[in-house]
């Protein structure tokens, strides 16, 4: 009879993590996971759930009617690209797909959450906004996130439920700008035509001086160009070059200096570039792919004061505080308190093909969830909502 459970344990579980994890969520094609998200919205009393028109679907747990405003949000893409094998695979204690714990677990862990809260009675103050957000991952930008504080401007207070192992509260807001460096020029045939400008070569040295950049390492800031494309054929002169640069920074101005000796960079190429050849001229296009503003919840905040609480009381090792990029940078940068947190259990391989979850302790993920949201929200006639309407 042991044997018989220790072999139907697992496959009870791998049917309850699969539904949502082998639902693909590409980036910017979130539409069918967004669509059972809803269904399990709706399932659980959330009648007035809908998709919005950025594809979150998003639902109200109505408190009181006195009290603040708090979104709770995990989101729906992951960095796969369609045809990517979803199948969820238990092997050697773990359970492996793509996505199983970014972010499929913070869904579950939120749908919990939801449970807990109906299954108990408990009325709440505030009003609980409860979404599965579009385009955390990538060139997703945070469009999900931003489209609902853009259509919610009373929201008062953000968790995002995002990964796995607990610990850790992500309280401040790694900023980055993304953008594609395009190069143009007259192009040729590399004999009949040489001595033209290339774009090519315009972009090449424009890499090598970004190349050359020095950063600060205190407040963080960092760059790297990460794609390059371009051109015709091995015997052209390119007539045109492109390639995307990632830039991050912990500090608004020093994001914004490294943005501004980028692109000075990229004109000093193209100006040398058609100083060289003084044939062609070749002319440089800034166009920006990914905007993540900087932001901070400070760590005296009641938000991050009771998460920290609530790791206690569950017996939660903290980690320390972090800095990340994450939903989180866009309340934060609005000035509404705003943390990322675990979904619980055990997991690693994030972003890739053998990403990995097993559900040792899960359950503190929504437990610790559960708490912050009470003292946040507060318990009509028991205790007041810690947050307050902005």
């Amino acid at each position: 009879m042991r044997s018989q459970n220790s072999r139907s344990g697992p496959r009870l579980l791998k049917r309850a993590i699969s539904t949502p994890t082998e639902i693909p969520a590409p980036p910017f094609k979130e539409e069918r996971r967004a669509a059972y998200f809803l269904e399990q919205l709706k399932a659980r009393g959330l009648e007035d759930a809908y998709i919005d028109s950025e594809g979150n679907a998003i639902g109200i747990r109505k408190g009181s009617g006195n009290g603040p405003l708090l979104l709770i949000a995990a989101h729906l893409d992951t960095v796969f690209p369609e045809g990517v094998d979803t199948t969820v695979r238990f092997r050697d204690g773990r359970y492996y797909a793509p996505g199983i714990g970014d972010d499929t677990r913070g869904l579950a862990a939120m749908l919990s959450v939801i449970d807990i809260l109906n299954d108990s009675g408990i009325e709440t103050d505030a009003d609980i906004m409860f979404a599965g957000n579009v385009g955390e991952e990538g060139r997703g930008d945070l469009r999900g996130i931003k489209a609902i504080f853009r259509d919610h401007p009373s929201i008062d207070g953000f968790i995002s439920i995002d990964g796995v192992r607990m610990g850790r509260i992500t309280n401040g807001g790694t900023g980055s700008r993304r953008f594609e460096f395009r190069f143009k020029g007259p192009g040729g045939h590399s004999f009949g035509a040489f001595g033209l400008a290339s774009a090519i070569h315009a972009m090449g040295r424009a890499i090598a001086k970004i190349g050359d950049l020095e950063t600060p390492s205190s407040p963080k800031t960092t760059f790297t160009v990460g794609t390059v494309a371009g051109g015709t054929s091995v015997n052209s002169i390119a007539a045109d070059a492109v390639f995307a640069i990632d830039m991050r920074s912990n500090d608004r101005h020093q994001l914004a200096l490294l943005e501004q000796r980028a692109k000075d960079a990229a004109l000093e190429a193209v100006a040398e570039e058609n100083a060289r050849w003084n044939s062609g001229e070749i002319t440089v296009d800034f166009v920006l792919i990914g905007d993540r503003p900087v932001g901070q919840t400070p760590s005296d905040s009641p938000l991050v004061q009771l998460t920290a609480l609530a790791f206690e009381e569950l017996g939660v090792e903290f980690r320390g505080l972090s800095i990340s990029s994450t939903d989180s940078n866009v309340p934060m940068s609005l000035g509404i308190p705003a943390i990322t947190i675990d979904g619980g259990g055990q997991g690693g391989g994030a972003h890739s093909p053998d990403e990995w979850f097993i559900p040792t302790d899960s359950h503190l993920g929504p437990q610790a969830s559960l708490l912050i949201i009470l003292g946040l929200a507060g318990i009509e006639g028991v205790s007041d909502a810690q947050l307050k309407k902005l």
